[in-house]
């Protein structure tokens, strides 16, 4: 599998949600939490071109945010990501 970065805040709902989602498929994922960490803020920004939480990277593929996420797994595109080279 893929491995799975999420870019996230404690008080953001739509992080919660993507983390769920990617949960309940058994993804384990890395967090790096952007709260009160300008440095992290910076590379998810240098990395994703937004500023809003969350931001997510499946492989080195920009997945995008919690929406962009569910919308992957309702068009049954997620677990290909998930899995491609695999």
């Amino acid at each position: 599998m893929m491995s799975v970065t999420i870019y996230s805040s404690d008080w953001c709902p739509f992080c919660t949600r993507a983390k769920m989602l990617l949960g309940h498929k058994n993804v384990d994922f890395t967090e790096i939490n952007v709260d009160n960490n300008p440095t992290q803020r910076q590379e998810m920004m240098e990395r994703s071109g937004r500023r809003t939480v969350p931001q997510i990277f499946i492989g080195d593929t920009h997945v995008g945010g919690c929406d962009d996420l569910f919308a992957l797994e309702q068009q049954g595109k997620l677990d290909t990501l998930l899995h491609k080279n695999q």
